[in-house]
C-alpha cells in the first residue's frame, strides 16, 4: 500500500499485543486454552456481566444466541435494516423470519415505536444494535420487549466504550454480542464474543460454540448441533491486550474525532453529529457524513470514486438489508428513514494514527469534490 494512501481504517497494535501473542507461541497451544478463557473473564467483567463465551465472529455469537434462546423456523426477530449487516444474516442462518424495522432518523438506530408496531404472536426476540457507536434507546427497547415477552438481543458491535445512562452498551440485552473485525475500535483481526447474565444461556452458548473434548463421553452428545466457532487463542491474546489499552485507542480516535468536528465546520449548515439525551458518551465506528437532500445515492457514490482518486478511502455506510436480494423473500417494506439516510451517508477515514493535516487534507479534498459533483454542500 502506497504510503500516502490515506486507509478508512488502521488496526491500533503496539508491543503488549507483541508480547502476548509471542507468549501464546511459546506454550504451545493456539486454541482452546487458557487465553481465550482469560478474555471471556476480563471482557465480562469490564461490562458489568456475569458470563462472557468468545467465539469466531459477531454473526457466529448472533447465531449462538439466538439458538441458546430456542429461536428458529417460524419465529420472528425485529431488526433495524441499516445495521452491522452479518448480525442480521445470523436470523436467516437460524432459519427464522428476519422483520426489519425503521430507525431514528437523528441516532440512525432502530426505532422502538417502529419495533413496536412490527411485534406479532411469532416474535420472539428484539435485536437492535448501536449505530456507528451511538447507543440505542435502550430503556425503551427494554420496555417494550418485557410488555411482549421477547429477548432482547444486543448488537454493541459498533460501539464500544460508549456509554447510556452512564452504562457501557453491552449491558443492557438479555444476550450481548461483539464483533471484533476491522474497522471496529477494539480489533484482533476476526473474533467474538456474547455476553450475558443467565447462567443456563451462558450452558447452552459453551454447547452450541463447539463440542469440547469433555464432551465426547456425554450421553447428551448430538443432542444439538454446534457450530466449530472458538476464537483462537492467538486472537484472544490480541484482543486482552486491546482491552488492556483500550482508554489509549480511544482516546487517540477522540481527538480526531474533535479535529474532524472543528475543521468540517468550513462547511456551511454542518451541525455537531447528534446525541440522545439518555446518551453519555459516544465513540464512532467510523466518522459518517450525512449528506444533503440535494445529493442522491449515485452522487455519493461518485464521491467515493473522486475520493479515491485523491488518494483517501471513502464508502458508502451501509446498504441496507431490506433492499438486498435475499430479502426480498420476505416482503419489501417502506422503511423511509432507513432509506433516506443510507442513501447519503458517507463513512470518512477514522483511526487513531490520523493527524490533524490529514483530517485538514479529507475535508478539503471532500468539500472540492462535492463541488465538482454539484449537488451542493454536505450536511448532517
Amino acid at each position: 500500500m502506497e504510503s500516502d494512501w490515506i486507509a478508512l481504517s488502521h488496526v491500533d497494535v503496539a508491543e503488549r499485543e507483541a508480547e502476548l501473542v509471542a507468549q501464546v507461541m511459546r506454550g504451545g497451544r493456539l486454541s482452546a486454552g487458557g487465553m481465550t478463557e482469560a478474555f471471556e473473564s476480563v471482557f465480562a467483567d469490564f461490562h458489568g456481566r456475569r458470563y462472557g463465551v468468545a467465539v469466531s465472529g459477531g454473526m457466529a455469537g448472533t447465531w449462538l444466541a439466538l439458538r441458546a434462546l430456542g429461536i428458529g423456523p417460524g419465529d420472528e426477530v425485529i431488526a433495524s435494516a441499516y445495521s452491522w449487516h452479518h448480525m442480521a444474516h445470523a436470523i436467516a442462518h437460524v432459519g427464522a423470519t428476519p422483520v426489519f424495522a425503521d430507525i431514528d432518523y437523528w441516532s440512525g438506530s432502530v426505532s422502538p415505536e417502529a419495533i413496536e408496531a412490527k411485534i406479532t404472536p411469532h416474535t420472539r426476540a428484539i435485536l437492535a444494535g448501536n449505530c456507528n457507536g451511538h447507543p440505542a434507546a435502550w430503556r425503551a427497547l427494554r420496555e417494550i420487549a418485557e410488555r411482549a415477552g421477547v429477548a432482547l438481543i444486543e448488537d454493541s458491535s459498533e460501539a464500544i466504550g460508549s456509554r447510556y445512562l452512564d452504562r457501557l452498551v453491552g449491558s443492557f440485552g438479555d444476550l450481548s454480542v461483539f464483533d471484533f473485525s476491522q474497522p471496529l475500535a477494539l480489533c484482533c483481526g476476526e473474533g467474538g464474543i456474547v455476553l450475558t447474565d443467565d447462567r443456563d444461556l451462558a450452558t447452552e452458548l459453551h454447547y452450541l460454540r463447539a463440542h469440547a473434548i469433555a464432551d465426547r463421553r456425554s450421553v447428551s452428545v448430538g443432542s444439538r448441533v454446534p457450530l466449530a466457532a472458538n476464537m483462537s487463542e492467538l486472537a484472544a491474546a490480541v484482543a486482552i491486550a486491546q482491552l488492556e489499552r483500550l482508554d489509549e485507542i480511544l482516546a487517540r480516535r477522540k481527538q480526531v474525532e474533535v479535529w474532524y468536528h472543528e475543521i468540517m465546520q468550513s462547511f456551511e449548515g454542518i451541525k455537531p453529529p447528534y446525541l440522545a439525551p439518555d446518551v453519555t458518551e459516544v465513540h464512532w465506528m467510523l466518522y459518517v457524513v450525512h449528506l444533503g437532500k440535494r445529493f442522491t445515492a449515485s452522487a455519493r457514490d461518485q464521491l467515493v470514486q473522486d475520493l479515491d482518486t485523491e488518494a483517501v478511502e471513502a464508502a458508502a455506510y451501509s446498504r441496507p438489508l431490506h433492499q438486498q436480494f435475499h430479502y426480498a423473500r420476505y416482503g419489501a417494506t417502506p422503511l423511509p428513514n432507513t432509506q433516506r439516510i443510507a442513501d447519503r451517508a458517507l463513512a470518512l477515514p477514522f483511526h487513531g494514527f490520523l493527524t490533524q493535516d490529514e483530517v485538514r487534507f479529507i475535508v478539503g479534498t471532500l468539500k472540492d469534490t462535492a463541488t465538482n459533483v454539484g449537488a451542493g454542500v454536505p450536511i448532517y
